[in-house]
């Protein structure tokens, strides 16, 4: 296909980077560890933040919004609405950062994603309470998260290019899992600090101040990850003296095509994806009565399961190519998605089995991701091309997760939330089917 992965085997026009640029790309393969060091601590800084949270919107709802009269979900639906509104800025530091990181590389992308994630955990951390500053106290926690949105939308297009042009052709799907095992490093840090808080503090302690800790620690676990960064051996050739730089949205206008495959690709994994790893311990809590304590231990033990597997399932992918296991997460999903929701009783068990099993179907998309995405568009607008549609799919059907399932049982629906899930893995099964492969072609850097 002219503007998608037929592209990825094309070698760049011109007589090939400049000398200083090719010197620092031969250093590239003999770097492996220092390149998946910058790349996944910064990246874990990076999502730790994120998901904290989603892991403890449960506690600071109260703090942050007014209850409706005789609503007590109310500031939780406030909460996970402010949640989807800073995935909605995703799309927005997908363009801006992915542009910065075609024009000016993927090492300085990465630096400055990592800068605005620390600075919104900050303004979350230190967010006042809706009892001493009325509506100042939600006005401040939206404009932290559309900070830390615009961070992490630029973060996955920077991260996911990064990763893919720093492997060898025959290890890309290996390098791509490590953009969710550092994702899922910084949930399980998350989501064990959130754990470890809750067991030790009190309700009231929580609500107060303990929520706080974990959003001031991520403010500072972000200057460790730009630290890191800095050293990165940068993976963008110089372009050619005088070639003009890509524009904003070249991507979107010369590869319409392969945006509108990023977003198939995208949509049943986002939804999944954030089912499972973000929304899941509330979902227990609040369909299946589990205890808010035990729904996060079980997240916990589930989220260090899947990391472990994603080097696997990144290897598998090198090798029978990336189109079998997309088909088999997908497909999984659709099949499954209803009964293993309705599974859950109350209990950790349950809990446990339901995110273990979502977790190892899930590891067929999440493993392959960043390769699937890198191998579709050319260098020259890989980290925009990603950057934006990725971003925009997860803000419609991955962001808006927590929000819907928890409106639908607000509504007296809960039942509806499993069956919009497999809808939507049936719909990116369609699209795996008909994707080309791309895992034994040469990517062009």
């Amino acid at each position: 296909m002219g503007d998608g992965p037929a592209d990825a085997g094309r070698q760049a026009a011109g007589g090939g980077p400049a000398a200083g640029a090719g010197t620092e790309r031969a250093r590239l393969p003999r770097l492996p560890v220092r390149q998946l060091a910058a790349a996944s601590v910064g990246n874990a800084a990076e999502w730790y933040d994120w998901y904290a949270y989603s892991f403890l919107a449960i506690y600071f709802a109260d703090r942050v919004f007014p209850k409706g009269a005789g609503d007590s979900l109310v500031p939780l639906l406030s909460a996970f609405a402010v949640f989807a509104v800073g995935f909605f800025m995703r799309p927005v530091g997908g363009l801006l950062m992915g542009a910065v990181a075609d024009r000016r590389g993927r090492r300085a992308a990465l630096t400055l994603t990592i800068l605005l994630m620390g600075g919104g955990s900050l303004l979350v951390g230190v967010t006042p309470t809706y009892a001493a500053s009325g509506l100042l106290a939600p006005v401040v926690l939206v404009v932290a998260r559309l900070v830390q949105g615009l961070s992490v939308g630029g973060e996955f297009a920077a991260s996911t290019t990064f990763l893919v042009e720093s492997a060898g052709e025959r290890r890309r799907g290996l390098f791509s899992s490590f953009q969710y095992v550092s994702t899922t490093v910084g949930q399980l840090v998350a989501s064990g600090i959130a754990a470890l808080l809750a067991g030790n503090l009190t309700e009231g302690q929580m609500a107060s101040w303990g929520w706080r800790v974990p959003f001031l620690l991520g403010a500072v676990i972000a200057l460790v990850g730009f630290w890191i960064r800095r050293g990165a051996v940068e993976t963008r050739s110089a372009p050619e003296p005088g070639t003009p730089r890509p524009g904003l949205f070249e991507a979107l206008r010369r590869h319409p095509r392969a945006s509108l495959l990023i977003c198939g690709i995208t949509a049943g994994g986002t939804i999944a994806y954030y089912t499972w790893t973000t929304y899941l311990p509330t979902y227990a809590t609040v369909n299946a009565g589990v205890g808010k304590g035990t729904a996060l231990t079980a997240g916990t033990i589930s989220l260090a399961f899947f990391a472990v597997l994603q080097p696997l399932g990144g290897v598998l992918s090198d090798r029978v190519g990336r189109k079998p296991p997309l088909i088999a997460f997908a497909v999984g999903f659709a099949v499954l998605a209803v009964p293993l929701l309705h599974l859950l009783d109350g209990g950790f068990w349950s809990l446990l089995l339901v995110q273990c099993a979502g977790m190892v179907l899930l590891t067929g998309y999440t493993a392959v991701a960043a390769a699937v995405n890198a191998e579709v568009f050319p260098a020259r607008v890989r980290a925009a091309g990603i950057g934006f549609p990725y971003s925009l799919t997860v803000a419609l059907f991955g962001g808006t997760a927590p929000y819907v399932g928890t409106w639908f049982a607000d509504a007296g629906h809960a039942g509806w939330f499993p069956w919009y899930v497999a809808v939507l893995c049936l719909v990116s099964a369609l699209v795996y089917a008909r994707l080309p492969e791309t895992a034994h072609g040469t990517l062009e850097r």
